[in-house]
């Protein structure tokens, strides 16, 4: 299983801007431990962050056929980019969103979601952690789908 993490604009600059909302870990340190659990559950892992909306669509397209699952955090853009959830619809990868914050509790132009009603999940407000749940969740829709592939193939030979 191959899942693609996704970041969007100002994520590179976690540590850095406003600790208050959302800490003081890096990046770094969270792909990190993305990547201690992704090997200790045989997953294939690959970090990308842009801070321009064209680049992070350009991404989620190439996952088409190459990935199996996306996490993606698309940040500021979470409230504005249909090209964004476009993409994501178009692919048709399990797609969990994640936000440091919670992005409900926060400025009434934040709790607009253009993402979250084309993604298998959000998880919101847990802050680093976050990203460490949707890599739990991620595994589970694996599993789910793998599951119901098989149940398939099986009443297929049976039919047979």
């Amino acid at each position: 299983m191959k899942i693609v993490v996704i970041q969007g604009p100002n994520l590179n600059m976690l540590g850095v801007r406003e600790q208050q909302i959302y800490g003081p870990m890096k990046l770094e340190q969270i792909h990190a431990q993305m990547k201690d659990f992704a090997a200790q559950n045989k997953i294939e892992i690959e970090f990308f962050q842009s801070n321009l909306e064209g680049e992070l669509v350009d991404r989620i397209q190439e996952c088409f056929g190459d990935a199996q699952g996306i996490i993606i955090n698309p940040a500021a853009y979470t409230h504005t980019s249909i090209a964004i959830r476009d993409a994501i619809s178009a692919v048709g990868i399990p797609t969990i969103e994640v936000h440091i914050s919670n992005i409900h509790r926060r400025e009434e132009f934040r709790k607009t979601n253009m993402i979250a009603p084309v993604c298998s999940s959000s998880i919101v407000g847990f802050g680093p952690f976050g990203y460490h749940l949707a890599m739990v969740g991620m595994t589970q829709i694996m599993t789910e789908i793998k599951a119901a592939q098989e149940a398939q193939q099986k009443a297929a030979q049976t039919a047979e």
